[in-house]
């Protein structure tokens, strides 16, 4: 499909440039009126899952259809740009379902592995769950790292993904993994990659007391990066050799020539982690379900609109729920 850029977002102009864009909603946009209906399950190598369901508050036609929500690095289903999202879809009649990956909930994960950027096996568990809850129309969607894991969810999947999977929305997706991770590196960026590796930090400590046999937390004295991050750890834990095995294993822009259902990306091209000339434009403009549509502004996960409406809904959440809404692409 033609590859889309709009000038529909309008950022305040007091959000000059992208990392404000991108700071400013993840620091002062407040969510509290999101009732969560928390669910554990369990997977098939004795480990667990938090699910957090909201429910549609609008009546529809017939069941409600679902939206499963993936959140970003070092997320959680409680991160503002899941909660905006999840108001707005609820109101419109979506039931919703924001998972938290292994680690990001309120407990550690059990058993050895983390969570990782191509971990599709367990989005596929929570597919495979809301199947068997009898959901008969299911949504995808994913910010940054979940961005990733989702597209590359639909593309291995291709003709076998479930008939039930209709339609796809991502948002700064960090589709080449290698550049944005030496992308963070930069000094204008090393906040975000400060922000990342303190939270990483105390995970990887405590996963080292439980498996000392196989996690050396000594080893963290070597992370500067998030590449020495990725190679020291996220690798050697998920069977990869090395980052640049796990970049290549798991980056999407491999894996979108498979995708069968409408999908809509959606990049701010001023976004800090995700550099425009990372994103695979070329390949994607001769798909036939992929849209690619980058914005001037709006930063990583941010899309605050320079008008905001009275129920607080940012830019991305209603072009989201436009994308769903239509048969077709508008």
């Amino acid at each position: 499909m033609p590859l889309l850029r709009t000038d529909h977002h309008q950022p305040p102009f007091w959000l000059p440039n992208g990392h404000f864009q991108s700071i400013y909603p993840a620091l002062f946009r407040k969510i509290t009126d999101v009732p969560y209906r928390r669910e554990r399950i369990l997977t098939p190598d004795d480990d667990f899952l938090d699910l957090d369901w909201a429910y549609a508050t609008a009546q529809g036609n017939g069941p409600a259809p679902l939206v499963i929500l993936s959140h970003g690095l070092e997320g959680n289903s409680t991160r503002q740009y899941i909660l905006g999202m999840v108001r707005l879809l609820t109101r419109q009649g979506y039931d919703c379902l924001a998972w938290n990956y292994r680690s990001c909930g309120d407990e550690m994960n059990k058993q050895l592995r983390f969570y990782h950027s191509g971990a599709t096996d367990d989005l596929d568990l929570v597919v495979q769950h809301a199947l068997q809850k009898g959901y008969l129309s299911i949504q995808l969607m994913g910010f940054s790292l979940g961005g990733n894991l989702t597209l590359k969810y639909v593309g291995e999947q291709g003709s076998l993904l479930p008939p039930a999977v209709e339609k796809v929305v991502v948002f700064s997706v960090p589709m080449d993994l290698l550049a944005c991770s030496r992308a963070i590196e930069r000094a204008e960026n090393r906040v975000y990659l400060r922000r990342f590796l303190s939270t990483l930090r105390p995970k990887v400590e405590l996963k080292g007391k439980h498996y000392p046999d196989q996690i050396d937390f000594r080893q963290y004295r070597r992370v500067k990066s998030f590449y020495d991050f990725d190679h020291i750890y996220t690798a050697a834990l998920h069977g990869f050799d090395g980052a640049d095995h796990y970049y290549a294993q798991c980056s999407a822009k491999y894996f979108v020539e498979g995708i069968k259902v409408p999908t809509l990306i959606v990049n701010a091209l001023n976004d800090p982690l995700v550099p425009a000339d990372s994103l695979p434009q070329s390949l994607m403009a001769d798909l036939p379900n992929v849209w690619l549509e980058l914005t001037l502004h709006g930063g990583h996960c941010g899309f605050r609109p320079a008008r905001l409406a009275r129920d607080g809904t940012y830019w991305s959440e209603t072009r989201a729920l436009q994308f769903l809404k239509h048969p077709s692409f508008h």
